[in-house]
């Protein structure tokens, strides 16, 4: 009987090093994946963490005994390994990356053609399977796949920047980068190369900005109030327009106010959504189901469609091709956008928000000042239980009644007249998430929120 390999979950890879994943087992994946998809050509790339690189090549390996050509595109973001993969036409993508896990993790996340994402319904439990089993025929040399590098920077870039019209960065504007020591660092001085080149006024205040594995500044999580600091601080000492983070593989960006106030990735959706509203009328906006009203409210009044969605990468980039949608926005900061493969990309929405401050002539805090106040949230709040569903189910057994609609599309999401929560479990860990909102009363949707913890911790 073969060995279960644990690192693979619901939506991609993810191991502790040494104990879930090595390089063996990279070899294995990257094997299995060619045997089971029998792509031509797949891309490769790698975040910055010390392992990464081994994990990365002997992925290449396992491909190219599979008779798979590889394209290696060196340290890049997830977004980087979706682009080349589109643009190079290649059969598939696989990007090795922890993102914001722990230290002694690493993980990979894989698409096949047109970067669509490979989860547990779509192919992963089959390459999983072929990767526990490890009955691989021997290749001969002559039928290997060929290795090759090669850098797709300047194409990836043009991209990004199709998403704004440079000559609207016409006064000055001081952004904030914090790239946590991850992979984001080499896009933000490409990305700033240009705007000078151009002749414009914008200013890059770059911090924890070189490439490094160690960490030295702590996991790049900005999701965990405790790693926004260095940020904000920045933000106040240089007098920012607007601060910008990133996590480790920058395929999540976490926005900062010119008072170096964190802005929830909840109103950047409903931000977002309305300047693509703007562009494309009555087109379709896909949104999660943890926080929505604000989002609904501003997709209804600019005339477009909202379309909710479970929560997760690959349940979002499925329904934004069905829909077709010009846009999609989760509050945990991943946005995604039909012409970029529809997948999600880090890079697109502070460009698209520093736009937005030279078009509208707005601070942040002022664009967004008004929905927070409309529909104040919790943010998401997470507890640890032994129980996660006996939980749950106490909760709704105290709300279900005089709920006006209980929806169960991802968890349990009640409805009243004023306020409305959602609760779900994660996928993998015994931690239950809250999120809880309201119509223009935040005295209510806090103590919601309280009455909502007591009754889970229980």
């Amino acid at each position: 009987m073969s060995a279960k390999l644990t690192c693979f979950k619901a939506y991609d890879i993810r191991g502790e090093l040494g104990v879930e994943l090595n390089e063996d087992i990279a070899y294995r994946i990257g094997r299995a994946y060619g045997e089971y998809l029998k792509p031509k050509k797949v891309v490769v790339g790698g975040d910055v963490r010390l392992t990464s690189e081994a994990l990365k090549l002997a992925v290449a390996r396992g491909l190219q005994d599979a008779g798979t050509d590889v394209i290696d595109i060196g340290v890049s973001g997830t977004e980087e390994i979706y682009f080349a993969t589109s643009y190079l036409k290649a059969d598939g993508g696989i990007e090795v990356t922890a993102s914001h896990n722990p230290m002694n993790y690493n993980g990979m996340k894989l698409v096949r053609e047109d970067s669509k994402p490979i989860s547990g319904d779509t192919g992963l439990r089959d390459i999983q399977r072929l990767a526990e089993e490890n009955n691989f025929n021997h290749v001969d040399e002559d039928k290997r796949g060929c290795y090759e590098t090669l850098s797709v920077l300047d194409a990836y870039v043009d991209k990004l920047l199709s998403y704004v019209d440079i000559n609207n960065f016409n006064r000055p504007l001081r952004l904030v980068i914090n790239s946590g020591n991850g992979a984001a660092g080499h896009v933000v001085d490409a990305i700033e190369q240009r705007f000078m080149l151009a002749g414009k006024p914008v200013e890059f205040i770059k911090i924890h900005h070189l490439p490094d594995g160690n960490f030295p500044n702590g996991i790049p999580n900005p999701l965990l109030p405790e790693c926004r600091q260095d940020t904000t601080d920045a933000v106040l000492k240089y007098k920012a327009d607007m601060g910008i983070a990133f996590d480790g593989d920058f395929d999540r960006c976490f926005l900062f106010d010119d008072a170096g106030e964190f802005i929830e990735g909840y109103y950047i959706v409903g931000l977002l959504a309305d300047a693509f509203l703007d562009k494309y009328p009555g087109s379709r906006i896909i949104h999660d189901p943890r926080l929505s009203w604000n989002t609904i409210d501003i997709v209804t009044q600019a005339g477009g469609t909202p379309v909710m969605s479970k929560t997760g990468h690959a349940f979002i980039k499925e329904r934004m091709r069905e829909e077709d949608a010009v846009y999609g926005g989760e509050m945990s900061a991943h946005h995604y956008f039909r012409d970029f493969a529809y997948c999600d990309s880090g890079m697109i929405p502070w460009l698209l928000v520093a736009e937005l401050l030279h078009i509208k002539d707005k601070s942040l805090r002022q664009l967004v000042n008004d929905r927070v106040i409309a529909y104040p949230a919790s943010g998401e709040i997470n507890s640890v239980l032994s129980y996660p569903d006996r939980a749950i189910s106490r909760v709704l057994a105290v709300y279900k009644q005089e709920a006006l609609n209980v929806d169960y599309t991802d968890g349990i999401s009640l409805e009243f007249d004023d306020w409305r929560f959602n609760l779900r479990s994660s996928n993998t860990e015994p931690v239950v998430r809250l999120n809880v909102e309201s119509r223009a009363n935040a005295a209510l949707m806090y103590e919601q929120t309280e009455r909502i913890i007591s009754i889970l911790r229980d």
